[in-house]
């Protein structure tokens, strides 16, 4: 699986299709497409820090959200891995 690169889109196109094609309610859908786009982000904090994403903590990952939110705000959006 390739880990997005800052700026890339989470979930793919060949995902989203899949989620749209499943059963599921609209609020099932939504959470499907949150849960991997999650999993995708949490493989990339997880590769960062050097261990199995099993083994990420909570503080490990808000550590990563406050380091991506700092480059966002000294370096700008372009520089921070999450572009929002």
């Amino acid at each position: 699986m390739n880990t997005p690169q800052p700026g890339a889109q989470f979930l793919t196109l060949e995902d989203s299709g899949k989620v749209d094609a499943a059963l599921l309610s609209s609020p099932e859908k939504f959470l499907a497409r949150i849960t991997l786009s999650s999993h995708k982000l949490l493989i990339h904090i997880a590769k960062e820090n050097g261990i199995p994403v099993e083994e990420l903590t909570t503080q490990q990952i808000i550590a990563w959200f406050e380091k991506d939110g700092k480059i966002r705000r000294e370096q700008g959006i372009e520089a921070a891995y999450l572009q929002w």
